[in-house]
């Protein structure tokens, strides 16, 4: 048996265990001068340190606040090549359309990826997944989806198997069905449904299957036979939906019980209030907003609506290059509305719950014992900094990364 005693802590905050709700996502418990015991990984009490009981060993923090580490519940960390180009032309004024006719756009990122190599894949995605976890991130979910190809899809995934074995966080896969292939798109919807879902199943490959439905996506009946033969599986089920468009993807969301629907920079009142009455976790991704100029997604509604609503990075090359969950969360306050007690919230234990996680996000006991010892004594410096980082150590099951 390890146990360990942290102490002097000039306060822990973290939110209660689960998901959180509406105003119950500003429902932070704040402990000063405390402590916190951690036995085989585990949080096993947590309090005054006046009260704290005797252990095998105690580490002295230094005075410093301690939250829940970070849980980044929506990235595409795998991918081959760069959109600097892509960039470089958006910014100059150029449409997305004339991009993707001159080559460029998310086509140009998946003929890389099908030309790399699970190697190279691996090598390639491993300092992304660093910089994520020096910024906070003890658990990452990594989505396939630049392959379109089955061959490309299945080795994205093995890719995160990999790097499993490479990085101290928690990684989380998801088969995404990104982008429909420009023919026989009917036909590619049958394969997936009836050989690459069960492949990736019976290789125990993914957690997940996720779906993009939008109008230059999948539709919402090509959506749905795709989530229905994963949960005939024993997959979980996730979309992208509303990033531009509304066409009934959230709905289908809520109606399937998906883990989350994520993006909703387009959702509207109907949607809001579908997510509102449903355990689907709503995830937003304020780094696009940031990156791309669209429309903040309506957090601040959802969470008034009583929706759980949680955020993610959505790391990605060519709308979302942020390698930085504590980013996301400082965007969070500032794009989307949140106080800074709901994007603590919402990049813990709402991330776990879009995640179908139970077991961390919270410093209670019986989670797992995944912390931040930031480098100041007040928490809010979390949210608060913008181009440094707020964080001196990230504790993975009680052992700094």
């Amino acid at each position: 048996m390890t146990e360990v005693l942290f102490t002097n802590i000039a306060q822990i905050v973290t939110p209660q265990a689960g998901p959180q709700r509406g105003a119950a996502m500003r429902e932070l418990m704040v402990i000063p001068d405390a402590a916190l015991l951690v036995r085989d990984g585990l949080v096993a009490w947590v309090g005054s340190q006046k009260d704290a009981p005797q252990a095998q060993q105690t580490h002295d923090l230094g005075g410093v606040a301690v939250t829940p580490a970070l849980i980044d519940p929506h990235t595409h960390a795998i991918w081959a090549g760069n959109r600097l180009g892509d960039f470089e032309a958006r910014v100059e004024g150029m449409p997305y359309e004339t991009i993707l006719a001159r080559g460029g756009g998310i086509r140009s990122t998946m003929r890389a990826t099908r030309q790399a190599s699970l190697d190279e894949l691996v090598a390639l995605a491993l300092p992304r997944l660093q910089a994520l976890s020096a910024s906070g991130a003890a658990t990452i979910e990594i989505k396939s989806g630049y392959g379109l190809d089955f061959e490309t899809e299945v080795r994205m995934l093995e890719a995160v198997r990999v790097l499993q074995t490479r990085t101290a966080a928690a990684l989380c896969p998801t088969l995404l069905l990104h982008v429909p292939p420009e023919e026989n798109r009917a036909e590619y919807v049958q394969e997936v449904c009836h050989s690459l879902i069960p492949r990736v199943a019976e290789g125990k490959l993914a957690e997940a299957v996720d779906v993009f439905c939008e109008t230059e996506a999948f539709s919402v009946p090509e959506t749905r036979a795709m989530l229905e033969a994963a949960r005939r599986h024993g997959l979980q089920i996730k979309l992208h939906a509303d990033q531009f468009h509304t066409i009934g993807g959230t709905e289908l969301a809520c109606e399937l019980g998906a883990l989350s629907v994520d993006h909703l920079e387009a959702s509207t009142e109907g949607q809001i209030r579908a997510l509102a009455a449903s355990p689907t976790v709503a995830t937003v991704l304020p780094g696009v907003t940031l990156h791309l100029g669209l429309p903040a997604a309506p957090a601040r509604a959802l969470i008034d609506a009583g929706a759980c609503l949680a955020l993610g990075t959505d790391l990605n090359p060519g709308s979302a290059p942020v390698f930085s969950p504590q980013l996301a969360l400082a965007l969070g306050v500032r794009l989307n509305r949140l106080t800074p007690a709901e994007a603590l919230t919402a990049a813990t234990v709402n991330a776990a719950a879009a995640l179908g996680l139970t077991d961390r996000g919270a410093l209670s006991v019986g989670q797992r014992a995944d912390f931040l010892a930031l480098h100041s004594a007040d928490w809010r410096d979390l949210p608060y900094t913008l181009g440094a980082n707020p964080i001196q150590t990230l504790w993975i099951k009680g052992r700094p990364l």
